[in-house]
């Protein structure tokens, strides 16, 4: 012992004065040694003090014996438990200020849960716990760091093997999961601590204390110290299982986002083959590409479309394997495609899929996380029963393991129909989310034609679809292992645990499979999806820095299916021969709807898939210098106007003042009372159509970037708007030097800045190209369509306003997510017990309260008998025993507890799906009928989530957790009342336990209601942010922008990991505490009934029983109590349901708002005082308007952007506050329901929004009116005649529409939307905004309408209602044009096209 000693001062002296890793190392060193030491003198001197025949052997060293071991505890236990541990952090680099608590506590504290002591008891002292006021993000949980370790291992394009999903994070958590299967073992072996000292109790007491050999003391002990060490083992396995859990989302939620940055931009449409497990297809992802490698040069990817927007360029050559006229990507690939199976073509619910992949699919995979319970904690259970019941029963126990042999085919079974179950269920459900998505993403649509009774139903019925399989799912998940439990009770639990941890681990599977599929089988770019692509550049060196083509087609999809049109033709661009674009000049690209103007900027972005038909084709897009993007439909964050337009660059006011000026919006900003400071909201909805047009163009302008492609901008813009933009912006400094794309209709107005104009044709091919002189020789329609566009100069006279002195307005219009402090209302809780109650809730509950009542006393009952079979043979010889009478009453007992509890638990499985039938058409009829102010104000992802994170929750934890919550409540309670009547001493020491346990809860659950609900709004900026990205994903990788992207979600998920991880970290701290003194009274009640109490062997034992259920369960109701209010999304899933439910409500139907039946039989509309304003306490937009409209006169309304034209057609539906009196047809509107009103007016929005499906069912969502009146609306608005040059299928009712119309041209859509509104036959059509293809709707307004409807048109182009019968300022045309100083007369006489619009005034 004297060299131990000497070795370990060594060790000691090492340890204070050696370097840092060595002194680590030292110090654990010594820290063994001691332990050993301390070890040896336990075994020698302390274990012989807990026998009856053993004396210890160092006696004779007398007190400097228990000295020693005094000191070595000191020493080896004690200092190591309670010293803090240094903090070391995982990038030296970059330490952080202040570590996280858990990086520094000492073991003691990590092992109790000490260190959040602090968190816990100030959030016990105020109201609610702010998340600033959490730990701070350890370094090791910083989202960087974690991408940066498992990406390599995940990410195919980050090195990763392209392997499924799953070995990928197993590879990522492989310590972390050694350590899981490390405390499984424990907690295994130490759940069996309470059985063998009960065992050893009862023995003792049986006996009489004959040949025992530990006293009795060392069992009462290990009855506290046992539970305690499992519950310890067991509560460490759960706390690395949870900071697994959250890396692991962080991990799915940006690996997810990142591949969604991949994916190619296509219309997704309804596919009519039913669609698989897999999402949109297509094309196999390569693993040999990274993006170290994207980034540098010289490799196969050298000159791709890089994830970082690097300065590298689009530029495709075909590969040497391509041959002339195919449209193969080389024999290598197409080898590999084939290897990779058939790519199936459906995009079926792809958007509801995505949004599904981030949440539902999410948790059910984090729900999975225990999957090794199954394979190895029961086998390891099962099989210590079977030996420990051997031991106790002998070969009888073997009788028990034969049933369970014999069962072994049921989990599987069992899993197997979960499996299917689970996944028809997911299906469902992304159909589900799909269509609530669609919904809230049309919204103002539905309520601007009153769909919002009929939305429903159609919601209603997804959600009953949904409903089916998932009772199914309780049927086969819960149901079938209650048909076995007559079975020994100890092997029927684990039975239980089977099927519970089989239905998570296969709910998982599915889920994980279907984020693998998402990963591995959607199309990408071709930047990311071609492989050993040989690049033939053009001989002339030079042309690297070109823009333009040669010989080049491209298609949307690589997928053949996926490639059509939705008239189920192939649409493709092609370009044959060389289109070099002028660099450094404005090049214009023009030509018909639908002619692929937007699809040749979409290829030079490489958004379409390039199919070289020979070896000389290219195209090229110079990147070193930047690209600037504008879309045809404005892209805006919702953020403030000012970083809309800075998108992420430094602020340079001096340019940033000449942007504003040039893009004409100082005016505009002066509107706002923040001026750029102002929120746009989400989708830009605070702006007008033509100001969110103006900031996308400011921020293409206030860029850098060499190159600037834009999308169309001036057709949202009015005429004098248009024409600043042309005078100002593009012929001003900024725009000097720039090389400019401009796809445009108004050819006119951007002619004298053209100096190269590119014409296309309905074929996708190029028809002239060259100057406009040159295009305009060579194309002759484009020269017939010069001559008729109508172009007006802005008047000199009117200046805009120079912008008002800053104010402190913040601008913020989006509301801030409300946070709930205290416990759970019971207006939301009442929310859910309503709809398990329904009809008839005193039935529901009385029999679902006596089932589960009646089923734990038979319980207690059968635990109490098997005591009295076994003093049966104490008393009686055992050939005296009517055992087979003891058996059978055993048996019904059982069969009893059986029948009891599946009648209760099939009511209640039948209360839960009514109640989530409820709740969700609750949450859907609120939203569908809210104002559209709230709308304004409320972000649609935040609506989205409530409809499926939260309703997840409404499906899953709350239900499971209700119940669980009431059964262990009962149980709890029956075995505290069995105690009691056996023991009536411990009535105080059981509530005093209880108390105690209750006031744990009652301050931890205030802790972890505030950290629940910060963690729960920190993830809706997650999918927020999402649903923004995936929305503009064109122009974030036309801008180079993903970067910055991908560190916003980085951002924002470390938010929501700060949150998280203190969640499931204050789990911990409380069943910690809780099963000490669980164990404690366990271990107290069993020191009585064996020193102080002279009881029978069998009542013992049962008090004993009942003892240790009733102090496991005290945990377990807290645990399960809070599980219920705050875990899994539950309550505070209900609380945010619930708040939506209350929302503000427009007027609902009444029978006194019933217009007559033959109402409207006119369009005549009067208007008196009529002002309007956005909110009860705004300002007004409207000021005391008054005019009358005869029914079937034409009216146009004119003004310029902001002047309250978009408030006129709201105020006539009643969407805003209004004053005044509105007449339709000498009915007052204000008296009539409103969907009764907006049925009956139809509203053309500035921007047209379509739902998926086919365009028969656009055109008649709700199979209203036959293909004859469809088809004839059709050709009344115009569609026929734009596609009668088409040679290949035209666009039919059958042709399949994506959502939002996204495989349509913007001019389609707006077609498509005047044939709905020719289609309703309503008296009174708004038509708001100019379009693109005006002369065709133009064309159809004054020849196909009916004589008796009544058309006001919102218009900002002059021919546009040059032919009115009225316009406002309001007289005729021919009557304004006679007025002096008109306003009219004054904007006709500086147009170009005077002559021609004073002759259309005059035929009127």
């Amino acid at each position: 012992m004297c060299i131990c000693y000497l070795y370990a001062s060594l060790l000691a002296l090492v340890s204070i004065s050696a370097k840092a890793r060595w002194s680590r190392m030292a110090a654990r060193h010594l820290n063994i040694l001691l332990i050993i030491i301390l070890g040896i003198y336990c075994y020698r001197d302390l274990f012989p003090l807990a026998t009856f025949t053993r004396s210890p052997l160092d006696l004779k060293e007398g007190w400097i014996i228990w000295a020693k071991i005094l000191v070595l505890t000191a020493t080896a236990v004690v200092i190591p438990l309670v010293v803090p541990r240094e903090y070391v952090p995982v990038d030296p680099r970059n330490p952080m200020a202040t570590p996280n608590p858990e990086q520094t506590a000492s073991l003691i504290s990590l092992i109790v849960y000490a260190f959040l002591d602090p968190i816990i008891f100030l959030a016990y002292r105020i109201p609610h716990l702010s998340h600033d006021q959490l730990p701070p993000l350890a370094d090791y949980d910083d989202a960087k760091f974690i991408k940066m370790k498992s990406f390599p291992h995940i990410d195919t394009f980050a090195g990763g093997k392209g392997r499924h999903l799953f070995f990928g994070l197993m590879r990522v958590f492989r310590r972390e999961y050694c350590i899981l299967v490390c405390m499984i073992i424990l907690q295994v072996a130490f759940s069996f601590a309470s059985p063998v000292g009960m065992n050893r109790l009862l023995h003792y007491l049986e006996s009489g204390g004959e040949d025992a050999f530990i006293r009795p003391w060392v069992w009462v002990l290990w009855l506290f110290l046992g539970p305690l060490l499992g519950s310890i083992s067991f509560q460490w396995y759960i706390y690395i299982a949870t900071h697994t859990l959250v890396q692991a989302e962080c991990i799915i939620t940006q690996l997810v986002f990142e591949h969604a940055l991949r994916i190619r931009v296509k219309a997704e449409t309804p596919s009519s083959s039913p669609p698989s497990s897999s999402s949109a297809s297509v094309s196999s992802t390569p693993d040999t590409v990274s993006i170290a490698d994207q980034e540098s040069s010289g490799s196969d990817l050298e000159t791709a479309h890089s994830v970082g927007g690097t300065e590298s360029e689009t530029l495709r050559a075909s590969s040497s394997s391509v041959k002339s006229g195919t449209s193969s990507k080389g024999k290598a690939k197409s080898i590999k495609d084939e290897s990779d199976g058939s790519k199936n073509s459906s995009a079926s619910n792809l958007v509801g899929k995505i949004n599904n992949l981030v949440t539902t699919d999410l948790g059910n995979i984090t729900d999975a996380r225990s999957f090794l319970l199954v394979p190895l904690y029961i086998p390891l259970q099962i099989t210590l029963c079977i030996w420990f019941l051997y031991v106790v029963l002998g070969w009888s126990a073997f009788v028990g393991l034969g049933v369970i042999l014999l069962l072994f085919p049921v989990p599987g079974y069992v899993a197997k129909r979960i499996a299917s179950v689970q996944s028809a269920r997911l299906k469902k459900t992304d159909a589900r989310v799909q269509t609530v998505t669609e919904t809230m993403n049309v919204l103002r649509m539905i309520k601007l034609f009153g769909w919002e009774s009929k939305i429903n139903t159609r919601v209603a019925d997804k959600r009953d679809e949904e409903l089916l399989p998932d009772s199914c799912r309780y049927h086969d998940g819960y149901l079938f292992h209650l048909t076995i439990i007559m079975k020994q009770d100890l092997n029927a639990s684990k039975l239980h645990m089977v099927f519970y941890y089989i239905n998570q681990s296969m709910t998982g599977k599915v889920s994980l499979d279907r984020v693998n599929d998402f990963l591995h089988n959607t199309e990408l770019l071709d930047s990311f999806s071609e492989k050993d692509v040989v690049d033939f550049l053009p001989e002339d060196p030079a042309s690297s820095d070109l823009i333009g083509f040669r010989d080049a087609t491209f298609v949307w999809s690589d997928d053949v299916a996926e490639s059509l049109t939705p008239s189920k033709q192939h649409f493709s661009l092609r370009i044959e021969g060389e289109l070099i674009f002028k660099t450094g000049r404005i090049n214009l690209i023009v030509g018909p709807t639908g002619s692929g103007k937007t699809s040749l900027l979409m290829a030079l972005l490489g958004e379409m898939h390039f199919t070289p038909p020979g070896p000389n084709s290219w195209f090229n897009l110079p990147r070193k210098n930047g690209i600037a993007y504008a879309a045809q439909e404005s892209w805006v964050q919702n953020e403030t106007i000012r970083e809309n337009i800075l998108f992420g660059a430094p602020f340079d006011e001096e340019r940033y003042k000449k942007v504003l000026n040039q893009c004409c919006l100082e005016r505009d900003l002066t509107l706002f009372e923040a001026g750029d400071q102002t929120e746009v909201g989400e989708k830009g909805l605070t702006l007008s159509g033509g100001q969110k047009a103006r900031v996308t163009l400011a921020r293409a302008i206030y860029s850098q970037a060499q190159t600037i492609l834009l999308d169309d901008v001036l057709a949202a813009l009015d005429v004098h708007t248009a024409k600043w933009i042309v005078d100002k912006c593009f012929s001003g400094d900024l725009i000097q030097g720039r090389t400019i794309l401009l796809v445009t209709h108004n050819v006119a107005m951007a002619e004298p800045i053209a100096d190269f104009v590119v014409s296309l044709g309905l074929d996708g091919g190029i028809t002239s190209q060259g100057s406009i002189t040159e295009a305009l020789a060579k194309n002759r329609k484009l020269a017939m369509e010069l001559s008729r566009e109508h172009h007006a100069l802005r008047k000199t006279e009117e200046e805009v306003d120079s912008p008002p002195a800053d104010d402190s307005k913040d601008g913020k219009l989006i509301v801030a997510e409300e946070i709930e402090e205290g416990h759970i209302s019971w207006a939301a809780l009442k929310l859910y017990l309503a709809g398990l109650g329904g009809n008839h809730p005193v039935l529901f509950f009385l029999t679902f309260a006596l089932g589960l009542i009646l089923t734990e006393f038979v319980n207690t009952i059968q635990t109490w008998y098997l005591g009295y079979l076994a003093s049966q043979y104490e008393k009686h010889p055992a050939s005296e025993v009517a055992i087979f009478y003891y058996l059978s009453v055993y048996a019904a007992l059982l069969l009893t507890s059986v029948i009891i509890y599946c009648s209760a638990y099939v009511v209640y499985i039948f209360g839960t799906i009514r109640a989530s039938r409820s709740v969700h058409k609750q949450l859907i009829e609120s939203v569908l009928g809210t104002t559209l102010r709230w709308l304004d104000t409320t972000p649609t992802s935040r609506v989205i989530t409530r409809c499926t994170q939260d309703i997840r929750a409404v499906d899953g934890p709350i239900s499971e957790n209700l119940w669980w919550l009431s059964e262990m409540t009962t149980s709890m309670l029956i075995k505290f009342g069995a105690v009691v009547i056996l023991t009536p001493v411990f009535l105080g020491p059981g509530i005093f336990v209880a108390f105690m346990g209750g006031w744990c809860g009652k301050i931890y659950m205030a802790s972890q209601l505030s950290v629940k609900r910060e963690m729960s709004n920190a993830k809706a900026p997650v999918l927020g942010h999402f649903g923004a990205a995936m929305s503009g994903l064109t122009s974030i990788r036309a801008y180079g922008a993903q970067v910055s992207f991908i560190e916003e979600s980085l951002n924002r998920i470390n938010r929501y990991t700060r949150a998280a991880r203190t969640f499931y970290n204050l789990n911990r701290w409380v069943c910690v505490r809780i099963d000490a003194m669980g164990g404690l009274f366990s271990a107290a009640l069993a020191g009585y009934l064996v020193y102080f109490q002279s009881q029978s062997a069998s009542n013992t034992g049962f008090s004993l029983n009942m003892a240790v259920g009733f102090s496991g369960m005290i945990l377990w109701w807290v645990r399960v109590l809070n599980n219920f209010e705050v875990l899994g999304n539950s309550i505070a899933s209900l609380e945010r349901i619930h708040g939506y439910v209350k929302i503000e409500q427009e007027p609902k139907p009444t029978t006194d708002g019933v217009p007559p039946a033959y109402w409207p039989a006119s369009g005549e509309l009067r208007v008196e005082d009529l002002s309007a304003r956005y909110s009860p306490d705004g300002p007004k937009v409207l000021h005391n308007i008054s005019f009358s409209i005869q029914a079937g006169q034409r009216v146009g309304v004119v003004g310029r952007t902001g002047s309250g034209k978009s408030s006129l057609t709201l105020s006539l539906l009643r969407c805003i506050f209004t004053d005044g009196e509105v007449y339709y047809d000498g009915v007052r509107t204000d008296t009539i329901n409103l969907d009764a009103l907006r049925s009956n007016i139809t509203i053309i929005p500035q921007i047209p929004e379509l739902l998926s499906g086919t365009l028969r069912q656009n055109l008649d969502p709700f199979d209203q009116y036959d293909d004859a009146t469809l088809n004839d609306a059709l050709r009344a608005a115009g569609l026929f005649s734009l596609q009668s040059e088409m040679e290949e299928g035209r666009i039919t009712l059958d042709s399949s529409v994506s959502s939002g119309g996204g495989n349509l041209s913007v001019g389609q859509r707006q077609i498509l939307a005047l044939a709905r509104a020719i289609v309703r036959g309503s008296k009174l059509l708004i038509l708001d905004e100019d379009y693109k293809t005006d002369s065709v709707i133009q064309s159809s307004l004054r020849n196909e309408l009916n004589s008796d409807v009544t058309v006001i048109t919102v218009a900002h182009r002059l021919q546009t209602i040059m032919d009115a019968d009225k316009i406002v300022e309001f007289d005729s045309p021919k009557a304004l044009l006679q007025v002096e100083g008109g306003k009219l007369r004054a904007l006709v006489d500086e147009s170009g096209d005077k002559a021609a619009l004073y002759a259309m005034a005059e035929k009127i």
